[in-house]
């Protein structure tokens, strides 16, 4: 069963919410993007862009992979949906994906944004 922090940051993905929260020691707001399990871990591809980070955050934001069980205070909120502004490269970091806000994502999610609207998933 999904812990309540995957429930809740799925909430955010099919409203295009954004997510606040606590990670690595660092506030952080971020829009998620990929939401699935890796070697059985709970994990989320976001675009963080505000906040810190152990390396800094660099103007603009930049994508992060977060293991959903080292995040804390999570909360939603509305405002700017934030996706940055290439996608270019394949993720690694969600190797099962649940869900992906992308309604012509390449990783065959097991949900789309409009199975919760009554419309199927694409298939690939």
């Amino acid at each position: 069963m999904a812990s309540a922090t995957y429930q809740l940051i799925m909430q955010a993905m099919i409203a295009r919410r954004q997510v606040l929260c606590m990670y690595g020691g660092f506030a952080r707001a971020i829009c998620p993007i990929i939401l699935g399990h890796s070697a059985g871990r709970e994990r989320v591809l976001a675009f963080q862009f505000a906040g810190g980070a152990s390396r800094g955050l660099p103007p603009g934001g930049q994508w992060k992979c977060f293991d959903v069980a080292g995040m804390s205070e999570v909360e939603l909120r509305d405002g700017r949906w934030h996706s940055g502004q290439t996608h270019l490269r394949p993720q690694y970091c969600v190797a099962e994906v649940d869900l992906d806000v992308n309604p012509d994502s390449p990783y065959s999610p097991k949900r789309a944004p409009g199975h919760f609207s009554g419309q199927p998933a694409r298939k690939r």
